[in-house]
């Protein structure tokens, strides 16, 4: 208990310093999205500021999984993401291998008619300079459009991939092409382990990282990593967007944890916002509510729900 509250107030104070606030000595890191941000938009949601990109954005966004990538699902996809974007939802997130294309293909029927409201992110698996440039290309016409806002080496979780990825012939350097080029506006990367994901911001400028938040540690590596990580984001200005909330629904189904747990949990970390999937409109709507009431935890609210990773086996919803 100690060494988890000391790890927390560490982080409080960088976070405190970047955020040019002062947070009283009762407040921990689950607090600190108080002071990060406590704006609502007109929606009625909380919305952050994405790191140096200087775009804002609601705390729940989309994510291209779930049904957006499921083949012959296309009606129900269309009206998923129209859906969200009526509910004030402006990130998307996506990738060319979701559905091997299919979720990039249902985007692209609505960013035909609503590409102006949206912050499109897409990723790319492919880690050499020649797959990442052809791969670009196929993206760009799935989505139906000319660019894309936020561009991501996609699963970045070993240091034999990152340093794929930043060799000569790595894909970082047909990413920063891309971007002088305006292809894509930002620059990122995601994966699941904090401490590669902390060596990649500190080798090279990244605009946003994407990153498995989760109080189960589920689809998580290196998690003792996690606050350094979070500090050397903000002190950087590197915008953190979560994923993997529910892991994957696991958590749900193993462990007494409501889906407005998990979503507190992850927002309760200076992170942007948090993707994710859809499975149908009414859970549309009721992660929009649980965002729209959102308030941070407490140091032990997140202590408490971290013990429950010790006892699995136990059943949610």
């Amino acid at each position: 208990m100690v060494q988890v509250l000391s790890r927390r107030d560490m982080l409080k104070t960088t976070l405190a310093a970047a955020a040019g606030c002062t947070i009283g000595g009762a407040l921990g890191l689950g607090r600190l999205s108080d002071a990060y941000a406590a704006v609502a938009g007109a929606s009625g949601m909380p919305i952050r500021t994405l790191g140096k990109t200087g775009f804002d954005v609601p705390i729940f966004s989309l994510g291209g999984q779930s049904t957006i990538e499921q083949p012959g699902r296309r009606d129900d996809a269309v009206a998923i993401i129209h859906r969200a974007l009526d509910l004030g939802l402006n990130y998307i997130d996506t990738s060319h291998i979701y559905g091997n294309g299919v979720s990039e293909s249902y985007i692209g029927e609505v960013m035909k008619e609503r590409r102006g409201e949206v912050f499109l992110a897409t990723k790319s698996r492919q880690f050499s300079y020649d797959g990442a440039m052809r791969m670009i290309e196929g993206s760009l016409d799935r989505l139906q459009t000319d660019h894309v806002d936020l561009y991501q080496h996609h699963h970045v979780s070993t240091d034999a991939t990152l340093d794929e990825v930043l060799a000569p012939d790595g894909a970082r350097r047909a990413f920063e092409k891309l971007h002088a080029e305006g292809v894509v506006k930002h620059l990122g990367i995601s994966g699941h382990s904090s401490r590669v994901l902390k060596r990649a911001i500190e080798a090279v400028d990244m605009d946003c990282v994407l990153i498995t938040v989760n109080p189960a540690n589920m689809s998580m590596t290196d998690t003792e990593h996690l606050d350094d990580f979070m500090t050397a984001a903000v002190e950087k200005r590197v915008g953190v967007i979560a994923m993997k909330v529910t892991g994957r629904n696991q958590l749900l189904r193993r462990h007494p944890i409501t889906m407005e747990q998990a979503m507190r949990y992850t927002l309760s970390f200076p992170v942007a916002t948090a993707v994710i999937g859809i499975t149908e409109l009414g859970q549309l709507d009721e992660n929009f509510e649980l965002a729209r009431r959102f308030r941070p935890m407490t140091d032990a609210e997140m202590t408490e729900l971290e013990s429950l990773r010790l006892a699995p086996g136990s059943r949610g919803r």
